[in-house]
């Protein structure tokens, strides 16, 4: 079943901007039991996915820990081609702490609720507003998950996974370069901030 699931992904591309199928990912209470699902997108057009609009949400972001990525609209057609989106409800959990999984993944709308807790047992909570980034942490130590991600209400993401990243490393080595150290960047700051507020995923 991982084959297939890994081949599907391997083959799924998506056409920038003309998403005739759409990936919705459903996440159970364990989160390490990824689902997904392949369809003709027939969402209401509030759940339409453009990749300009994750541009314009990383755009206006102006958080500690925003993603410093100023591309030009033709780049983010070409890294949208490496991008599935879907959306994650409620209360679902997106990250689990402790679990092992090299995704990133892109809010372009909503909030998360990201906490972790110490080896102390202190819970650090912090949010994370639509124009950046979480999963920066597993994707680039191969370590498992820092702390949990949930949607504190409807969200819009875009995933990348590794295979993905190593595609878009492998065509456009420019833009992945560009990509690696905006996202490096954020998990820095979210690493040494001492007052909390953000938190590595």
């Amino acid at each position: 079943m991982l084959r297939v699931l890994a081949q599907i992904e391997q083959d799924f591309t998506v056409r920038p901007n003309t998403f005739e199928s759409i990936s919705i990912l459903f996440v159970n209470s364990k989160v390490s039991d990824y689902r997904w699902i392949l369809m003709k997108s027939h969402l209401p057009s509030s759940n339409k996915f453009n990749v300009q609009d994750l541009a314009r949400a990383v755009a206006r972001n102006q958080d500690y820990d925003a993603l410093d990525l100023a591309l030009t609209a033709g780049e983010w057609d070409l890294l949208g081609g490496y991008l599935q989106p879907f959306v994650l409800a409620r209360d679902q959990i997106l990250i689990e702490q402790g679990t092992m999984d090299r995704t990133l993944y892109f809010l372009e709308q909503g909030t998360l609720s990201v906490h972790d807790v110490d080896e102390s047992g202190q819970m650090n909570l912090a949010m994370v507003s639509a124009g950046s980034v979480v999963g920066e942490w597993a994707f680039f130590s191969s370590m498992t998950r820092k702390s949990d991600a949930i949607g504190s209400g409807p969200c819009k993401l875009w995933r990348l996974s590794l295979a993905r990243f190593m595609g878009l490393a492998t065509r456009q080595p420019a833009l992945a370069l560009r990509l690696a150290f905006a996202v490096g960047t954020v998990m820095a700051k979210r690493v040494v901030n001492e007052p909390r507020s953000v938190v590595a995923t």
